[in-house]
């Protein structure tokens, strides 16, 4: 087991990750109700939490205050300043900071401003599948550089790529989804400086950042040198899951304040809602010490998961990462053509199939580790039962 920062006043907390079943299938969110009642869902991006304390007792204010109505103020981005200055010392002006929906839409106005007919926008598979998507909507064409067999970016093959003058969006995963992998300041500083040579707009989704931990440093990109020219979006919702409650942020280098400046009102500000606004801030603020205790218990389900498969599943490979809740599991030594419908027509475990992230990557599944050690222990059981039939 890797070691792990002393929690001791942290682990005093009671278990987050600790719902049952029983509890959890009466959500009516989209992890409980793609699939019958008698398939464990550890799919989709959503957590099996309670709501944190803070967040919640900030929605029964704004219930019991009827504050439904549009947003206002700057709440939001300075919270945000706070804790990045707080957790990785990095400096965000929150006056620069712009509103979004959410990231994907974030990203996808960023993308039909900054990119024309013909050119090319790039991502690194395997990735989130909404990555594709977005790029796959607008009007600019899709450019894959795939990541190296051990999960980092391949900055050769990016340096090939950005010199096509083709090429001018890089649309970056960081941490990066499914795998989990924190880039490393010198991995983002030669990308950085790649970008600047070749003029190659760098627009990165941050929203796993604050999940990083216990014992692994996530750098924003931002807070590399020469970053200027970059472009991030973020928010607090997959970190305190909120994602019914959508808001973001972008947040531009100095040298791309520009691009924000451009962006409608009506498509940012006025279309974030004023209760996530209010929630994520709260969050933010609020729920610093329950954020610290998920992380503990992530790690110590990544490390049960290790387990699992060491005793049940040996020709599965986990790669441990420290940057989301979402482990990538390679199943490419098991006799299953497709391993995730196997996992889910005979041991009824809904996992995401590894063939949509990237091409190369048929043979892999991703499993959401962010539930109880009880639920992720019959999931593995399950999974083993399948193969064996």
């Amino acid at each position: 087991m890797d070691p792990i920062l002393d929690l001791d006043p942290i682990l005093n907390l009671d278990p987050i990750l600790n719902l049952d079943l029983d509890t959890l299938r009466r959500r009516t969110s989209m992890k409980w109700r793609r699939h019958p009642a008698d398939v464990l869902p550890l799919w989709v991006a959503e957590m099996d939490t309670p709501v944190p304390p803070t967040v919640a007792a900030e929605l029964e204010r704004i219930i019991r205050d009827g504050d439904t109505g549009y947003p206002s103020g700057d709440g939001y981005a300075e919270a945000w300043a706070d804790f990045a200055l707080e957790e990785w010392g990095w400096r965000v002006d929150p006056a620069h900071v712009v509103l979004s929906p959410d990231v994907m839409q974030g990203v996808a106005m960023v993308i039909q401003q900054a990119a024309r007919p013909g050119e090319q926008v790039v991502i690194n598979s395997p990735v989130y599948p909404p990555f594709w998507a977005t790029v796959g909507n607008s009007v600019a064409d899709l450019r894959d550089v795939p990541l190296t067999e051990e999960g980092r970016l391949d900055l050769t093959a990016l340096a090939a790529a950005y010199a096509d003058p083709s090429v001018t969006v890089h649309l970056l995963s960081s941490p990066h989804n499914p795998t989990g992998a924190v880039h490393t300041r010198e991995e983002l500083t030669a990308l950085v400086a790649l970008a600047r040579e070749h003029g190659v707009l760098l627009l990165v989704d941050e929203i796993h950042s604050p999940l990083v931990g216990p014992d692994v440093a996530f750098v924003p990109v931002l807070d590399v040198e020469g970053a200027e020219d970059v472009v991030v979006l973020t928010s607090a919702s997959k970190a305190w899951n909120l994602a019914g409650l959508k808001g973001a942020l972008l947040i531009p280098g100095a040298g791309a304040r520009h691009r924000a400046a451009a962006l409608s009102y009506e498509s940012t500000r006025g279309a974030a809602s004023h209760v996530a606004l209010r929630a994520h801030t709260a969050a933010l603020r609020g729920d610093r010490e329950w954020l610290r205790q998920l992380r503990v218990e992530l790690q110590q389900n990544r490390d049960l998961l290790d387990r699992l498969l060491a005793e049940h599943l040996p020709e599965v490979r986990h790669r441990q990462n420290r940057g989301t809740y979402l482990a990538w599991l390679d199943c490419r030594a098991l006799p299953l053509e497709r391993p995730a419908a196997t996992f889910l027509q005979r041991g009824r475990v809904a996992l995401n199939d590894g063939a949509d992230f990237g091409p190369a990557t048929t043979g892999f599944v991703r499993m959401n580790l962010a539930t109880s050690p009880a639920i992720i222990t019959e999931a593995v059981h399950r999974m083993a039962a399948a193969v064996a039939a």
